[in-house]
């Protein structure tokens, strides 16, 4: 009977060629989720925004596979917007300057004045 040694091998003893059809490797860097990050252009709409409706609120939605993190601000009456920006700290960041509430998605869920509006919006005739 052959030494258990000589039976196992290691990824590291593993050669390099048979390692090539593996069907599951990781990138060798990280590569970029939405291809646009954040801008001041993003920061200026979501501040008008804020400024031009009333009872505004903010929330922060993580960062998915196909976009970077967001922050989606709701009016009073649902209207709502959502632009990429640089982290979750960043959200809160802009919140407080404008002082205005924030919340994480994650926790509070998508509030439903903005589905009564996403509703009011798809029966309005085109």
């Amino acid at each position: 009977m052959p030494n258990d040694t000589s039976i196992r091998r290691t990824l590291a003893a593993v050669d390099p060629k048979e390692l090539s059809v593996a069907w599951f490797r990781r990138r060798k860097e990280p590569s970029r989720t939405s291809g646009r990050p954040a801008d001041r252009a993003d920061l200026e709409y979501l501040a008008e925004f804020v400024r031009s409706r009333r009872g505004v609120e903010a929330f922060i939605e993580p960062r998915t596979t196909v976009t970077e993190t967001t922050i989606l601000l709701v009016a009073h009456d649902g209207e709502w917007t959502r632009r990429r920006i640089e982290s979750p700290e960043a959200a809160r960041r802009f919140a407080h300057q404008l002082a205005m509430p924030i919340y994480d998605i994650r926790l509070m869920g998508y509030p439903q004045r903005m589905r009564d509006y996403n509703a009011r919006q798809k029966r309005r005739p085109a």
